[in-house]
């Protein structure tokens, strides 16, 4: 059997985790990995192993050590459900899995940032996953300013096996709908 890998792209709040879950229940043999999770667990268990600043190596590598389990120990689709908004890190990413027989889904949350601000306004979310951030809005000023800056990309053609965009909640049950096929043509 021919595996999937779902990839969520986009900023905070923009529905990556709801859309993930959602896609779990639906998509037989699937499995969630979830970063805030594991950063949430570190910070809880482990914030003396966390770097005072740049990268939070340890994050990473707990998120690594678990793909590379479920890559290498089960037949799970994958749904990686964290922002992977850096084109050169999202390359390696695909390339990885693409290696291990893997056919690929994109799916870029391009939501409105009025929307998002709404989103945090609103949101009861715990704040448990932040190790330099105090806040939801923090967060999403930081990656505004990367795009603007053009650190960061959107996902473009050609990156995955399929691309899909999502501007709006009303796209949401189409790309599903779509990713369900595509898992039963594999």
């Amino acid at each position: 059997m021919r595996r999937l890998v779902i990839i969520t792209v986009g900023k905070t709040h923009s529905g990556k985790s709801t859309f993930a879950k959602a896609l779990e229940q639906q998509l037989q043999n699937a499995l969630v990995v979830d970063q805030d999770n594991h950063a949430e667990f570190i910070n809880t268990f482990y914030k003396h192993l966390l770097p005072k600043q740049g990268p939070n190596t340890i994050k990473y590598a707990l998120t690594q050590t678990i793909i590379d389990y479920a890559v290498d120990q089960t037949n799970v689709h994958l749904i990686l459900c964290n922002s992977n908004r850096g084109r050169t890190t999202r390359l390696n990413l695909l390339d990885h899995f693409h290696k291990n027989g893997f056919t690929s889904i994109l799916v870029d949350f391009d939501i409105p940032d009025h929307v998002l601000q709404e989103r945090i306004a609103n949101s009861e979310r715990s704040t448990a996953i932040f190790r330099s951030a105090s806040t939801f809005e923090e967060v999403l000023i930081k990656q505004q300013k990367e795009t603007s800056k053009k650190e960061i990309t959107s996902p473009i053609e050609g990156e995955a096996n399929h691309l899909f965009v999502i501007k709006t909640t009303d796209d949401i049950p189409s790309v599903t709908k779509s990713i369900l096929d595509i898992a039963n043509q594999v």
